[in-house]
């Protein structure tokens, strides 16, 4: 009885507090990548948007397509009042396919087109991380110029070997050209392989 009075007082408490604030937790709308639900939007793309709206997300980072062609999820996401903010592809599809990638990334409604992973074998090297500013600045600059959409890169960890004063990572932004490639920051494996997520916002 006393841990159920107890356990009353906090949850009254709390509502409290909620309610006393005039501003919201997150006032940025909440998103999600598909990738977390991916074996769902395999099966079904519409019920798993119906379920994300339900829990109050809007805002979907599309992985993959799922079999669909992109304007038939963009009509699934106005359906909702839902939109696709960032589309991300394979690094081998950014490359070899960047107009077709740039044209989904349009019909999806995405302001950003992404990527997550640079193919190595082993350790990432200088010479890799040249290759990759290289790539990205080319299809950075086809993405803005010809559909207006940004390219942007989100990191995995590797890319945190030391080299000279820094990283590979501070080498990749400081060679790319901020005009056409912008960066995703993932905390958690900026934080795990020894940097600090918060110097990449200042």
């Amino acid at each position: 009885m006393k841990n159920l009075i107890q356990m009353l007082f906090f949850l009254l408490l709390g509502t409290e507090i909620l309610s006393a604030q005039s501003k919201p937790l997150f006032p940025q709308t909440t998103g999600m990548v598909s990738f977390t639900y991916r074996n769902s939007f395999q099966k079904d793309v519409a019920a798993t948007l119906d379920t994300l709206k339900i829990l109050g997300i809007k805002d979907i980072e599309f992985s993959n397509l799922f079999g669909r062609k992109a304007s038939e999820i963009r009509k699934m996401l106005d359906d909702r009042g839902m939109f696709c903010s960032s589309f991300g592809v394979s690094y081998p599809d950014l490359i070899t396919k960047t107009k077709e990638v740039g044209q989904n990334a349009k019909t999806l409604g995405a302001k950003f087109v992404r990527v997550a992973w640079v193919p190595h074998d082993g350790i990432f090297t200088i010479e890799i991380a040249k290759n990759t500013v290289a790539d990205f600045n080319k299809v950075g600059k086809l993405l803005k110029d010809e559909f207006d959409i940004t390219f942007c890169y989100h990191n995995h960890g590797y890319e945190f070997y030391a080299y000279e004063n820094g990283t590979l990572m501070d080498y990749i932004i400081q060679n790319t050209n901020p005009k056409y490639v912008s960066f995703e920051i993932d905390i958690l494996w900026t934080f795990f392989p020894g940097a600090d997520p918060a110097q990449f916002n200042q």
